[in-house]
């Protein structure tokens, strides 16, 4: 089959069905989509949290206890301890399929009784305040991670120790204000660095140490603002720079856009990939439109997904997985999943469930199982009556479709809508990469949720904070501090913060000067920085003997002469950017 080009019903825009699509969709016995890649991504995301926490009591033990739902959601919320328990039984809340009604319409009323887990937590200690995450100790307001120490206001940090303010940061340790790091230590400011040491306001290095305001390094030691120096003279000039100073900070910030825009951009920033489309991707083939991804075949639009093949539709899996198909969250030695949420560890043979878990299989339209099989809402059937059931289900949802308040439609083969999520959708995932105003949630027929009136009695103004870290005592830990931007922002801002004595330690031995933003505000500009989840097709900007802006000046012949380089290539460094993006051959010969 060739491609083909649909009108999507949320946005609708055209978006293109290619033919390895079409093998996917025959091969998992699925229609294809009636939304586009980014609107099926968007409405994924709006069914996961994993930033917006409240206080509220446990609906089973009635203990105290941090959730991602507030003490006011349409469902029962247990704590990790009664929901992983015998002293309820998710199967007490099945009822009988009623075919006079659409599926999903009861998949609403299921929702309404199956009691949910306060938070995706597990194996952790001492880590409040943070969710998806497991195998963590000592972390604070950290979400999407797994096996780190001692880590704080970070997204997306596995296997890290001793970090702060970090976004997507893979074995590192001593760390501030990194965004996708790999592999380095005592590292701030810096970007796309891996295998490196001592670095600070670095961009796109490699196996390199003791670089500062420096971009394109391989192997390079004592750069200081793009110059190799001795080591006696790079220590002497790094130490006039004062990192203690937030004015200086500031300057130096700037300073580093400044240094990036003039830098080299590989087109893509992958390794070890083959037949492969998308950013920031390792030991893949055969993949395309996938972002942050890492030992993967035959993937297709994906988002943060590592050890997985043959999936299409996935945002955040891993750990052997296969066969899934518009899934958000999953893995776990899992195969065959389609429409879930939260699906793991150890499932398959799964439809339309929500966080069923514990090696259950074959199961349509179910919430909160652990180790069942052949249920539909939350019902058990002998084995062949389940498979007819849900084969004459499957005929009835294109039959009688669901439609959302906006009028879409919502036929077999359709993810869940986001009004169904069970979280408004400011407290989701989609709101960090797709941000709505308030009107807008509201137009689309989507929950808001108003947050609450914080009265917080400031007792230090950002702007009013001493400049330097050595004017900092212990007394900072007992003041409410007002964020800069004051609420005035579309950033979910908290208005005030406090500094714990860990943050505070972090600050001090690193010679780094207070945040003058809540953390909420902190993450927004760390995303902000990230490149957007979309591809276009670009010519590289090598004109020969130099970047066709003039800015970059070539040190080295490039294979296609004085002329400019005809290669081609999808990115997603959007044309009207600033940055220079060479293909890779041009990249490697300047670079690598």
């Amino acid at each position: 089959m060739g491609s083909e080009t649909k009108i999507c019903q949320n946005c609708k825009q055209k978006f293109t069905i290619e033919p390895d699509d079409f093998a996917f969709y025959e091969k998992i016995s699925v229609p294809p989509p009636t939304f586009c890649p980014l609107c099926r991504l968007q409405r994924r995301l709006s069914w996961r949290n994993e930033r917006s926490f409240y206080k509220r009591m446990c609906d089973l033990c009635k203990k105290a206890i941090i959730a991602m739902y507030p003490a006011d959601a349409f469902f029962p919320v247990y704590c990790r301890e009664c929901w992983y328990s015998d002293n309820w039984d998710p199967l007490a809340h099945g009822r009988d399929y009623d075919f006079s009604k659409s599926f999903l319409a009861q998949f609403s009323e299921l929702q309404k009784a199956v009691p949910r887990i306060n938070l995706q937590v597990s194996n952790s200690v001492n880590s409040d305040f943070s969710n998806q995450i497991a195998n963590c100790k000592n972390c604070y307001l950290i979400s999407s991670g797994s096996d780190n120490e001692d880590c704080r206001y970070c997204f997306r940090v596995l296997y890290s120790k001793n970090l702060t303010d970090c976004l997507i940061v893979l074995r590192c340790e001593n760390a501030y204000e990194c965004i996708e790091c790999l592999g380095s230590s005592r590292v701030a400011f810096t970007e796309d660095c891996a295998n490196s040491l001592d670095m600070l306001f670095s961009f796109d290095v490699r196996s390199s140490q003791n670089c500062f305001m420096s971009a394109n390094l391989r192997r390079a030691s004592y750069v200081f603002r793009g110059e190799c120096l001795s080591k006696e003279e790079y220590e002497s000039r790094r130490k006039e720079i004062d990192t203690g100073s937030h004015k200086v900070i500031e300057e130096l910030k700037k300073e580093f856009s400044r240094l990036k825009n003039k830098a080299l951009h590989r087109f893509a920033n992958e390794r070890n990939c083959v037949n492969s489309v998308g950013h920031t991707m390792s030991n893949a083939k055969d993949c395309f439109w996938c972002f942050n991804v890492a030992d993967v075949e035959n993937c297709r639009y994906c988002l943060f997904l590592n050890d997985a093949k043959d999936t299409m539709d996935v945002n955040n899996g891993c750990c052997n997985m296969e066969l899934f198909y518009e899934v958000c969250t999953a893995g776990l030695k899992s195969s065959n999943a389609k429409f879930c949420v939260d699906a793991w560890p150890e499932v398959r043979n799964i439809e339309y469930c929500d966080t069923c878990r514990g090696g259950s299989h074959d199961l349509f339209g179910c919430i909160s199982l652990r180790g069942k099989e052949y249920c539909i809402l939350n019902r058990q059937y002998p084995k062949d009556e389940y498979f007819r059931l849900v084969d004459k289900i499957k005929k009835q949802m294109d039959e009688m479709a669901y439609v959302d308040k906006r009028g879409i439609t919502y036929r077999y083969g359709e993810f869940f809508p986001s009004e169904l999520s069970p979280f408004p959708y400011n407290d989701s995932v989609a709101q960090d990469l797709f941000t709505l105003a308030q009107e807008e949630i509201v137009v689309r027929g989507l929950r808001y949720r108003e947050a609450a009136e914080k009265n917080y009695a400031i007792t230090q103004k950002s702007e009013d904070l001493p400049d330097h870290i050595r004017s900092i005592d212990a007394s900072i830990l007992k003041e409410t501090i007002g964020c800069a931007h004051e609420s005035k922002c579309n950033e979910r801002c908290t208005k005030a913060f406090r500094i714990t004595a860990e943050e505070l330690g972090f600050y001090q031995k690193f010679n780094l000067p207070l945040p003058r933003l809540c953390p909420n505000c902190r993450h927004y500009q760390r995303f902000k920085k990230r490149n957007p989840l979309n591809l276009w097709r670009r010519k590289c900007q090598c004109a020969g003997a130099k970047s066709e802006n003039s800015i970059y000046k070539n040190t080295a012949t490039h294979f296609h002469g004085v002329g400019g380089c005809p290669n081609e290539f999808e990115t997603s460094y959007a044309p009207e950017r600033p940055e220079i993006v060479y293909c890779e051959q041009c990249y490697n010969t300047e670079v690598v």
